[in-house]
């Protein structure tokens, strides 16, 4: 079986700025597109057998600029729903919510096309990722892509790891890296974490 690529879009001016930034569609900066276009050469020295993106602008570009073209679009990848926190960041919650964290006390609810999710909602979504990453895995050969978003690919790889989705908070995730999940002995394991080329 293959390994499980994780690459985190590039920098937004929201990501850059520390903005939780679940559907609001903000593009890539300009150093963004760079950090992608930057891990071109280790996603080329691999052979992709399968490769899946958010819907979001963000994520899209970053597949293109990566040289990844053929991406299925999968709406389980998006970013976690930020519901009533979308926009805010983390020091503007903890003021009115001293010693707020997001993996263990979720988010304030939202409008309804936004309500918000909880850790939970988001382990449920990233599960459902896994088991179409494993068919993947089990009908082609070579790695399996995602291009997706910083807080959801922290609980997608708890969860690999048979961890409960709050232990997403362990794995800190920059903006344009590449993650590889593999295993050992038939167990799963992280390979190689917050990767980039040498500058």
């Amino acid at each position: 079986m293959g390994d499980l690529f994780l690459v985190r879009h590039g920098e937004t001016e929201w990501s850059r700025s520390g903005r939780h930034t679940g559907s609001t569609d903000v593009p890539l900066t300009e150093r963004g597109r760079e950090e992608a276009r930057r891990l071109m050469p280790l996603i080329r020295s691999h052979r992709i057998g399968a490769a899946f993106v958010s819907p979001l602008q963000r994520a899209r570009e970053t597949a293109e600029l990566i040289g990844v073209r053929d991406a299925r679009v999968d709406a389980d990848l998006r970013e976690w729903d930020y519901g009533g926190y979308e926009g805010i960041t983390t020091v503007e919650i903890q003021r009115e919510r001293p010693g707020w964290f997001l993996f263990t006390d979720g988010v304030a609810p939202g409008p309804p096309d936004h309500p918000g999710e909880s850790p939970e909602d988001v382990g449920e979504r990233a599960d459902r990722m896994l088991g179409k990453v494993d068919a993947a895995l089990n009908n082609t050969e070579g790695i399996v892509l995602l291009v997706a978003h910083g807080h959801f690919l922290r609980v997608l790889t708890a969860r690999r790891l048979g961890l409960p989705p709050q232990h997403g908070a362990l794995f800190q995730l920059a903006t344009g890296t590449l993650c590889r999940l593999g295993t050992e002995h038939g167990r799963p394991v992280i390979a190689g974490w917050n990767v980039r080329p040498p500058a």
